[in-house]
């Protein structure tokens, strides 16, 4: 469904990404999907497809530039290599700018890692017009939530062993000090509820998929997007 494309950050410097357009693309509002620690692979690729499907334009920028992995250990590293600040104020403001070409809102998502990096984006991109996050925030003192401006939507697993709940609560807190417009989900789950490759005995032991709580938070995101995007 999807095809490479390649689009200019506000510094000037390209970026790779994968693009999936719906079958109506003429005037479709768009999403920026950000990757988890594993870089650009085909869960990310069918979430911007998933997205494509319900008549979203989706972009998944590459923020590892063609590096991918299934080692956690490597994924780690990738991770850890990262420029969060760059990633977000850069590579995803850019990909918000080259939708807001062809789309009149703009949205962000994230998953993990990506959750993190869309939490920071809300608050460096005025451009965008909505955020969802799933499982995944920066540590605290990096988030300026007095710039974010966008509504959020943010889906949050109460057994997660990456981003404890307790976080969950101050960020909470820290958003409703700065006037924030969220709206925050709790899930008996685990962390990566909603990645089905996230099964079997590949997977991290402290990931778990759970396609009933992955529905919900589906349907509450499109809910969302359709009324903050149309």
């Amino acid at each position: 469904m999807g095809t490479t494309v390649s689009f200019t950050r506000p510094d000037g410097k390209t970026v790779p990404a994968y693009l999936a357009e719906p079958e109506r693309a003429a005037g479709a509002p768009a999403m920026v999907v950000v990757q988890e620690w594993w870089g650009i692979n085909g869960q990310i690729r069918g979430v911007a497809d998933r997205l494509a499907n319900a008549g979203y334009l989706a972009l998944v920028p590459d923020l590892y530039r063609g590096k991918a992995t299934v080692e956690a250990e490597e994924a780690h590293h990738l991770m850890s290599g990262l420029d969060f600040g760059d990633a977000a104020s850069q590579d995803i403001r850019g990909a918000v700018q080259f939708l807001k070409t062809r789309s009149a809102k703009v949205g962000v998502t994230g998953f993990c890692m990506g959750g993190a990096l869309t939490l920071l984006a809300l608050g460096m991109t005025p451009e965008l017009d909505a955020g969802v996050i799933w499982y995944g925030c920066p540590p605290l003192e990096y988030l300026d939530a007095a710039k974010i401006e966008a509504p959020i939507l943010a889906h949050w697993a109460t057994q997660d062993e990456f981003f404890p709940i307790a976080t969950i609560d101050r960020l909470q807190e820290k958003l409703r000090e700065a006037h924030a417009n969220f709206d925050f989900h709790r899930y008996l789950a685990h962390h990566a509820f909603a990645n089905e490759t996230a099964v079997g005995p590949g997977r991290i032991p402290a990931t778990q998929y759970d396609p009933v709580w992955s529905q919900l938070a589906w349907d509450r995101t499109f809910r969302f997007l359709g009324r903050w995007l149309g």
